[in-house]
């Protein structure tokens, strides 16, 4: 769910700030010879977009579907401590 009013604004501002191609809504993405082929719905059906790299995609809901973890797994998850990573403070000038 997006957090930007669902109008699909912020990966197309960024590509605007970038000045790099975009393709927005992608259900399947293919690297092919230093670009990117991104199929997407349109209204009239499925357009392919073949964008240089580097490009700004935005997903659609089609384009992987969820695994679910199983019970045996929660199960083995839960009992195992998380690792404790410390964290990096940038430098800001």
């Amino acid at each position: 769910q997006a957090i930007d009013d669902d109008c699909n604004q912020t990966g197309q501002l960024l590509a605007a700030m970038l000045d790099w191609p975009q393709g927005t809504f992608a259900s399947r993405v293919q690297l092919e010879d230093g670009a990117v082929l991104v199929e997407r719905e349109v209204d009239g059906g499925l357009e392919t977009l073949r964008l240089r790299l580097p490009a700004v995609l935005t997903a659609d809901l089609r384009l992987n579907e969820p695994r679910y973890a199983t019970l045996p797994n929660i199960m083995v998850g839960a009992g195992t401590p998380a690792p404790e990573i410390p964290g990096v403070s940038p430098q800001i000038p």
